[in-house]
């Protein structure tokens, strides 16, 4: 990443215009205005850096719970039934929508959270399926 080092570098800058502006080489107002200016894009670049770093973090975390749900998941795959233990640890919640009947048929949501990973669209579960 290109951030850190521009910030190191605006660090030398503002060490460079300091000296300058106090050996009488730079005005003060010219002094201030680059001061100014470099302050404000290396606060830009801090923000952002710390912005990316938290993001990263989150992205590590869903890493992380995806490999613990994965290795829950193959040690339920060879199960013959469904335990209460299997339902409990691999699900966090089940939600059932109201009955709709305007097709003609009886047809009802079932929104299923799974643990550690949240809800999972079942057109993208019958992918696999299909595949």
């Amino acid at each position: 990443m290109r951030f850190p080092k521009r910030v190191r570098e605006l660090d030398a800058l503002f060490i460079r215009i300091y000296e300058d502006n106090v050996s009488g080489k730079m005005t003060d107002e010219r002094f201030a205005m680059m001061s100014e200016n470099y302050e404000a894009e290396q606060n830009g670049l801090k923000a952002t850096i710390l912005e990316l770093n938290q993001k990263i973090e989150v992205q590590e975390q869903k890493i992380d719970n995806l490999e613990q749900f994965i290795r829950k998941a193959k040690k339920n795959a060879d199960a013959e039934e469904l335990t209460p233990y299997n339902v409990r640890e691999m699900i966090q919640a089940i939600y059932i929508g109201k009955p709709d009947k305007s097709s003609g048929k009886r047809r009802q949501e079932v929104h299923i959270e799974y643990d550690l990973i949240g809800y999972i669209p079942l057109d993208e579960l019958m992918k696999e399926v299909r595949a």
